[in-house]
């Protein structure tokens, strides 16, 4: 008997449709530049110098990241943030660097950081202005797309300010959903086209539900408004994220925002907050001063166990499995049949979070082996899983079967 070709066709439909489904079952449309199978890792300026940076920042800092180590632990973007641009453009309408503080360009910039086995990310805003009052690129976006080509720029963050409906060149907001996705996929389509292999990093602040259309516009896209050096602020942020892992995968993330390790808060909740953004699958992209950060941030940045798990190719991010009174759970399966188990606890006095390796996702075993990622210890347990946690701290774990 022979299959109608409309049957055929309906048939790979659906299952072209189930083949994008995320982990929670939710579409996940797919933006494919080949770039981001993991979850992007790098620095950015922004945290430590806002609009103040230069080109000498910038320098010193890529050479920072090769003599610290980070370089080889994974950080690999030297991304520059708003504030390199001059105040206007040129005669073309041609975007260019502020002349007194990147006297030698961004092509340069970016030899430099090439140089070193780095790759050089810029910032650029979808609405009439930046965030801090420069260019944007409404209606700019394939020469300027071609201008970041040509300058050789590897990862572009692009913001939504001055980006609405009606705005002018002194006030709008954000506009609604359809303004911001066409923005959005007026960019993508011109990085597509400019020649050059670039990441492109939404910054929509977790607007009008970002994570629900990201997936299909570009390689991560922030989730919430910006991340600040506090406990209060990890925790929302943490909250707003957790739940979107069915959205995220390989070539796409859910950005929680830039690392605040090392600019203020504590030593436990500066582990806690790398422990969770490694469990989520989010871009590590470290905002301290790098020129002045101590060993031990630098060494936390570093933790090869923890990075493992934040690059782990398979790409799905933990799920919260218990949540109880503020003593939280997070499983996350890995590619190589392992899981990794965070114990977070949310509360201000230190306490005892359990769990099991089968309730985590691991597979049946008598015994299994419990990598300590910050102790760098390793025990065995016929199942349990348990830790005295400290206020604001995270236990982290790899279970492996065995």
């Amino acid at each position: 008997m022979r299959v109608p070709r409309t049957a055929w066709v309906a048939v790979l439909t659906v299952l072209a449709a189930l083949a994008l489904l995320g982990a929670s079952g939710n579409p996940r449309p797919v933006y494919d530049n080949g770039l981001a199978r993991t979850p992007p890792m790098g620095w950015n300026d922004y945290n430590a110098h806002g609009l103040d940076v230069t080109e000498d920042v910038i320098r010193h800092s890529a050479d920072l990241l090769v003599t610290s180590g980070l370089r080889d632990a994974g950080y690999v973007y030297v991304n520059v943030d708003d504030g390199w641009m001059a105040g206007s453009r040129d005669a073309g309408g041609n975007l260019r660097a502020d002349p007194a503080r990147f006297p030698h360009g961004i092509r340069a910039l970016a030899d430099y950081v090439h140089a070193r086995g780095l790759r050089l990310g810029v910032y650029a805003d979808a609405g009439v202005r930046t965030c801090g009052g420069l260019p944007g690129s409404l209606g700019h976006e394939r020469q300027d797309a071609r201008q970041f080509a040509a300058w050789g720029v590897d990862y572009l963050k692009y913001d939504n300010c001055y980006a609405g409906p009606g705005c002018d060149q002194t006030s709008c907001d954000h506009g609604d959903e359809v303004a911001a996705r066409e923005r959005y996929a007026a960019m993508r389509d011109a990085l597509a086209d400019a020649g050059r292999p670039i990441v492109f990093s939404l910054c929509n602040w977790g607007a009008e539900r970002v994570w629900a259309w990201g997936p299909g516009y570009g390689n991560l896209w922030r989730t919430t408004a910006d991340l600040a050096p506090t406990y209060a602020s990890l925790l929302a942020v943490f909250h707003a994220t957790v739940g979107l892992g069915g959205y995220a995968g390989p070539g796409g993330w859910n950005d929680p925002d830039m690392l605040e390790v090392g600019n203020g808060m504590t030593a436990t909740e500066d582990r806690a907050e790398l422990s969770l953004w490694a469990a989520m699958a989010a871009p590590l992209i470290a905002g301290a001063d790098l020129a002045t950060a101590g060993a031990a941030t630098l060494a936390d940045l570093a933790n090869p166990g923890v990075i493992a798990v934040d690059q782990d190719p398979l790409g799905r991010p933990a799920r919260l499995i218990s949540a109880a009174g503020g003593l939280d759970v997070l499983a996350r399966p890995l590619a190589n049949g392992d899981v990794a188990v965070v114990l977070f606890n949310e509360t201000g006095t230190a306490a005892t979070i359990t769990t099991g390796a089968a309730r985590a996702g691991a597979p049946a075993a008598a015994r299994y082996t419990l990598h300590d990622l910050w102790a760098g210890t390793t025990a065995t347990t016929t199942g349990p899983i348990a830790a005295t946690v400290p206020a604001h701290g995270a236990a982290m774990f790899r279970v492996a079967k065995g």
